[in-house]
């Protein structure tokens, strides 16, 4: 039987690819965008872990749309408006392949930053849309270039991660918010706003969402893996009611339902009187892992490569002058340093700025310092 054709357009995630190479013994990976298994709330999860074996109705058929107290919790907590509604999925992953099933036709525009995440890339890949980039800088992504594509083009949805992006760690400014808030509304465009960061900010304030500026032009994605634990695969998709209704349709013809064990368990930690204390803990040490890591950056590799500060997130977008960013994570890897080049989160990486992107959440801070040093000799060995 022969292989879909949207399919065959679609290459193999290199992360995913990596992640099998970088969990070998004596690797030290600042591949994955993985949080720290240790910081995973634990302790949060036995009390209701070990009542679950008396609440036999979580393992029972469900609802699509969720388990209706973490609806009502999502609801409440960010403050959705009355006409928007909620859908629970398996990781904010699903809800991005629901949306692109729902609403991407073949061929049309769906405009994204470069570099952009490796996911959505793949996403809108199988879906055949036409993906358009955008190039972005510190503040977010280029405002006049951005208004020229939607100008140009009939435009359907923009996918951006404005807190904390991936790969590249910037937080939007509060004028960029704006002004897209703006374009998108003008324009007719539909902002996908994906925040599986936003929880981990450690300096500065925390900005207002883009979609609270465009509300009834925006989808919002949001993910418990970054700040909980990534195995419970729970995320949420809020928007308007009859989009979320689109969304429905197509998730039960998918998995019926996501988990309703699991989704029980999310909301008893997400209400347990020790979460608060939890995501202090976590941004802590990601701080820390990022101090280190900068430092170690500056010290060690300040006449190869340059990169901009971070205020929360996982990442650090290390740029590079002239390199085969491909050949040297092979290096790096044969020394024992699993790193993503730049290559992979860009359409089309021809022409692209030399990159690479370090993970500094899933590296215990002992060995951070040993990773740089690899990666530095890495470096070296291609000069």
């Amino acid at each position: 039987m022969q292989i879909a054709t949207s399919l065959q357009q679609i290459q193999p995630s290199y992360l995913r690819e990596i992640l099998a190479a970088a969990s070998s013994e004596g690797v030290i990976s600042f591949a994955g965008g993985l949080p720290d298994a240790s910081s995973f709330p634990m302790s949060l999860m036995q009390q209701s872990l070990h009542n679950m074996a008396d609440k036999p109705v979580l393992f029972q058929y469900a609802g699509t749309q969720g388990y209706p107290p973490l609806l009502s919790y999502c609801a409440a907590h960010y403050q959705l408006k009355s006409e928007h509604l909620s859908l629970i999925c398996n990781g904010s992953q699903q809800g991005l392949d629901l949306i692109a099933r729902a609403f991407i036709n073949p061929g049309d525009c769906v405009v994204m930053e470069a570099p952009s995440y490796l996911g959505a890339l793949q996403v809108f890949g199988l879906a055949q849309a036409n993906i358009l980039s955008v190039n972005s800088n510190q503040q977010g992504p280029d405002l006049n270039e951005l208004e020229q594509c939607f100008r140009d083009n009939q435009v359907k949805i923009f996918y951006a991660v404005p807190d904390f992006h991936n790969p590249t760690g910037v937080c939007w400014s509060l004028a960029t918010r704006l002004k897209v808030a703006q374009l998108c509304c003008e324009y007719n465009v539909t902002l996908l706003e994906d925040v599986p960061y936003r929880e981990l900010h450690f300096s500065g304030e925390s900005l207002p969402l883009v979609s609270s500026f465009c509300v009834e032009h925006s989808i919002v994605l949001r993910s418990f893996s970054k700040f909980i634990a990534p195995g419970m695969r729970l995320g949420v998709v809020s928007a308007k009611a009859n989009w979320i209704n689109a969304l429905i349709k197509v998730k039960q013809a998918a998995d019926l339902h996501t988990n309703i064990p699991m989704q029980a368990l999310l909301l008893d930690i997400l209400q347990h009187p020790g979460f608060a204390t939890h995501l202090v803990n976590l941004r802590k040490s990601y701080a820390q892992r990022y101090a280190k890591m900068a430092a170690l950056i500056s010290e060690k590799l300040d006449n190869f490569c340059q990169f901009e500060p971070v205020t929360g997130g996982m990442f650090i977008w290390l740029s590079i002058k002239d390199c085969n960013v491909m050949a040297l994570a092979e290096r790096a890897l044969t020394l024992g340093v699993s790193i993503v080049p730049s290559d992979v989160f860009y359409t089309d990486a021809k022409q692209q700025p030399s990159a690479l992107r370090l993970n500094f959440s899933h590296t215990p801070l002992g060995q951070i310092a040993t990773g740089i040093d690899r990666l530095s000799q890495s470096i070296k060995d291609g000069d």
